[in-house]
Formats: C-alpha cells, sequence, structure tokens
C-alpha cells in the first residue's frame, strides 16, 4: 500500500468511507466488521466515519462505535489506523440531512464523537457542511477551539468552495490537513477546490469518488456531440484491457490526478474494499490516462 501525508501523519492513499456500515441497506454487524478488518489488512489506515452516519432517527454515531468495536477486535494492527468524523450534519426521523454548524453544538458533538471512539483525542474533526445561518469563521473557530483543548489532533472541512477553504486556513495554518468535497469522474465541480489543495499541501479526500463509472451511467455522460465514448465505456474499456475492475481504475485515475488526493470509496462487503485498497499499487500508462481525462473532461487538472 503506498502512502500520501495528511497533515504531519502518513496515510494510506486509498482509505476507507464507513458510511455504508450504519445506513439504509447496512450489513450486519458481522459483515460490517468484517469489512473493516479487511480493509486493515490490505494496508488501509484511513477510515472515514460522522456522527450523523446512522439510519434516519435512529442511533446517531451508530458508525463511530461500529468502527470503535472494529477497531478493539483487530488488536495492535489498528494501532496507526487515522479516524476522521465529522460534525454538523443530523439524520432525524424523516430522513433528511440537516446543517447545524453552531460553536456551541460542534463542541458538544465532537465531546460526544470522542467519547463513542474511545480516545484520548480525535485524529480528524471535520465540519460536515458549513451552515449557511452561521458565519463560517464561527463554526471553524470551534475548531480552532477544539485544537487548542487538545480534544482533535487536526482539522478539516467539507463541502466547501475555494473561498471557504482559504478562510479555514487562514485560521488554522498547517492545522487545516483536509478538504472533504464531492469528486469523482462525473462530478467534477471541485477542480477548483482540488487545485488549491494542492497548492497548499491540504489532502483532498473525494466523497463518492466512484460516481460516472457504472453501465446505467453511460447514456447519461456521452457528450452530446456524439463523440468519444462516454465516461462509463471508457473506464469498462480501460479495465478490461488491463484485467482490473472499472472501480480500481477510477480510484487509480482519482490518485494521479493530484499528490493530495486520497480517495475514501464506500465498502459494505470484504472483497470490495481489498480490491478499492489495490488501486494505491496501480500505475496508469500516459495513454491511459490521456483517454480517462478524454472522456471525462477535454481540459483536466494538471497531474501531480
Amino acid at each position: 500500500m503506498r502512502h500520501r501525508t495528511l497533515g504531519g501523519l502518513r496515510t494510506s492513499a486509498v482509505g476507507l468511507g464507513a458510511m455504508p456500515l450504519s445506513v439504509e441497506g447496512r450489513p450486519d454487524e458481522a459483515r460490517a466488521l468484517a469489512t473493516v478488518h479487511a480493509a486493515l489488512d490490505a494496508g488501509v489506515t484511513l477510515l472515514d466515519t460522522a456522527d450523523s452516519y446512522h439510519l434516519p432517527g435512529d442511533e446517531p454515531g451508530h458508525n463511530e462505535r461500529l468502527v470503535a468495536r472494529a477497531l478493539a477486535a483487530h488488536g495492535s494492527g489498528a494501532a496507526d489506523v487515522l479516524v476522521a468524523t465529522k460534525g454538523g450534519r443530523g439524520r432525524p426521523a424523516d430522513g433528511s440531512w440537516t446543517v447545524t454548524g453552531s460553536p456551541r453544538h460542534l463542541k458538544a458533538a465532537a465531546e460526544a464523537s470522542l467519547r463513542r471512539l474511545g480516545t484520548e483525542a480525535i485524529g480528524l474533526y471535520q465540519l460536515h457542511k458549513p451552515d449557511p445561518a452561521v458565519p463560517f469563521e464561527e463554526s471553524v473557530g470551534a475548531l480552532r477551539e477544539l485544537l487548542d483543548e487538545g480534544k482533535i489532533r487536526y482539522a478539516g472541512v467539507s463541502n466547501t468552495t475555494t473561498d471557504q477553504i482559504r478562510r479555514a486556513h487562514a485560521l488554522l495554518g498547517d492545522r487545516l490537513v483536509s478538504v472533504q468535497n464531492q469528486y469523482s469522474p462525473a462530478v467534477r465541480d471541485s477542480d477548483p477546490e482540488l487545485r488549491l489543495c494542492t497548492e497548499l499541501g491540504i489532502a483532498f479526500l473525494p466523497w463518492s469518488p466512484l460516481g460516472g463509472i457504472s453501465r446505467s451511467a453511460l447514456d447519461r455522460h456521452t457528450p452530446p456531440d456524439g463523440t468519444g465514448t462516454g465516461i462509463a465505456d471508457a473506464f469498462h474499456a480501460v479495465a478490461r484491457d488491463r484485467g482490473i475492475s472499472p472501480q480500481q481504475l477510477c480510484l487509480a485515475w482519482l490518485l494521479a490526478r493530484s499528490p493530495v488526493m486520497v480517495p475514501i470509496p464506500g465498502a459494505s462487503r470484504p472483497s470490495t474494499i481489498r480490491d478499492s485498497a489495490g488501486a494505491a499499487d496501480l500505475d496508469l500508462t500516459p495513454e491511459e490516462t490521456e483517454r480517462l481525462d478524454a472522456a471525462t473532461d477535454p481540459a483536466p487538472v494538471a497531474h501531480g
């Protein structure tokens, strides 16, 4: 497993998004724990969770507790794992996703996450989403207070713009180590944020990194002028030539886009995360990269 740098930490180039283990369609606990253990055994040392990853209105913090149990059951092999959790969102009984970014809420949420994870300090704590009803600097200020109090070691922000990243960086300096935005072959809206993170040396953790490579997405993402083969077709074709899964190829393509890219694909089966972890050691040829870039955007960001 190749590694990347997140703040002052060395972490696996591919992480595990643990959300599927606790939301709708989640596996039973035995398979969930086996999935986390398969990730650790494959060299994954970054686990992404959040206090809002649970069924609607049910068991807040379910995913954090699950991750804590998985790490405890794995023994000494979990010593170098970085758990990244998030606060500022909720899941009421109606299934919606709420946003609460007040300093009071974030600090209380962090305290609750700390208890559930059972550690002296949270490795990486992230603002899940900016709250339009709360000044952004106030939300980030709560992260700074948690850092100063030693309750979290590093901070991050999620679902943010370049302006918000710069403002968070101004407040937190090198203690801001991650940005978590949606990014995939089909969703490239955060290209500016990726470029900024590359410039600042901040890890970019794309959520939903595999969007656009399923066959069901093929028609939707075929260029309107009829040229090219579409996103899904390109990834499936190159993957077939390489003898690997389109998902593994997609993660390798993401890693090639920037040295700060750290994908966190979700998984609910051990076999899935083992396949994803293999992307960290996969090198694409210039021809493969060019073909995939052309299918996703005629003007891709510069590679790291």
